[in-house]
Order: C-alpha cells, then structure tokens, then sequence
C-alpha cells in the first residue's frame, strides 16, 4: 500500500481557509481515502490544548508558552492521527501546520526560526508535508474583508504590527521552500481561489 500525501492549509486570519477547506470537504465528501484535520486540534488532548491557546483571558500568555502548547498538540496529532492515516495510504488535507508556528511565534513573536523549528521537527518526528497551499493575501485586507478580528480569538487580536509580521514570515517562507510551498493569490473570489487550489491539487498528483 502506498503511502497517503499530506496536504497543508496555510495563511493569514482572514483569508478564506476555513471556507476554501469546506469546499474541499464537499469536493470529497463520501470519500474513506481523504481526512480533515485542523490545528490545533484533531484529537480530544489537542483540541483541550486549542481552547487554552486561544482563549481571551490568557492575555499574559508568553511566546515560549504558546509555542510549547503548538507542539504538545502537533505531538499528540501527529503520534495518534497523521501518521496513522498516511500510513494506511489515507491522504490528510490539514487546516494549518508547522508553518504557522513558524510564521507566528518564530517570526511575529521574535522566537526564532531555529528554535521553533527544532521544537517542530521534536513535535512532528521528522514529518513534513508533501505540499502546502499558502493563501497570500495580506492582513489589512484580510481583515477589512473579514470585517474585522474576532473578539473571542486571542490571537486575532494580537494587532495590525503583528498580524503584519505573520504575513511576513509567511512569504519568507515561501520563498525559502519553492518546492513544497505553492502560494495561491487569495484576493479573488471563492470560486476562483477554490478552482486554483484544485489546480495545484492536481499538479501535485493529490488528486
């Protein structure tokens, strides 16, 4: 049995993710070769570390905390669920990943690129997805679209100066894995983005 492809979900808040991902739920509803996940969460430990992570009241929260809480959740998905799956040639389509750990404690926390990557590859035990989707639109216009951050998530209201440092390091991203990281243009509308997602898809023999 050949193994199944891990497909990643990357952006900025605001972009369209959540709902560029239940297309493709729709795209392939009924289908036992394909799993949905998001993160944090995926399992019952993950998603009791989420609500942790994002909860409001936990506005002193320090970067090292939350990049350590990331990976404890990563560990648990990875261990009890990604593997698992792409081993038994499941292909997993996952709402977010390493890279926005990167992007947003490594980069817009000032954590380092080395050390979050170093806590990742502990977390996901070497793996790596086989492509990611980066949806590049920036966050003024993310949010304007959005009608603004969400008052109930922590990390939606961490600010312009930050969420704008998180697009940063999404792009340097990019630019650093050419071949594993395909930035789709998100400005566009619903159908449009969804039709080059499936384009990438069926480049990347996903499909």
């Amino acid at each position: 049995m050949s193994r199944g492809k891990f497909v990643t979900i990357e952006g900025c808040e605001g972009v369209g993710k959540t709902t560029q991902v239940q297309l493709l739920k729709e795209k392939f509803a009924g289908r036992k070769d394909v799993l949905f996940l998001r993160e944090p969460g995926g399992t019952a430990i993950s998603e009791s570390i989420r609500k942790i992570i994002l909860d409001v009241n936990n506005k002193e929260m320090c970067g090292l905390c939350e990049v350590l809480l990331y990976s404890a959740s990563r560990a648990q998905l990875v261990e009890q669920v990604i593997k698992p799956a792409l081993d038994s040639g499941v292909t997993v389509i996952c709402d977010r990943f390493t890279d926005s750990t990167l992007a947003y404690q490594g980069y817009a926390r000032g954590l380092g690129e080395e050390r979050v990557e170093t806590l990742s590859g502990i977390a996901c035990a070497g793996l790596t997805p086989d492509v990611t989707i980066f949806l590049d639109l920036n966050p003024a216009a993310a949010f304007s679209r959005k009608g603004g951050a969400d008052k109930a998530d922590r990390l939606e209201q961490a600010g312009e100066q930050f969420h704008s440092r998180v697009y940063e390091g999404y792009k340097r991203i990019a630019e650093k894995y050419p071949e594993r990281v395909v930035s789709v243009p998100a400005g566009g509308s619903v159908e449009q983005v969804h039709e080059q997602i499936m384009r990438v898809l069926r480049q990347r023999g996903v499909l």
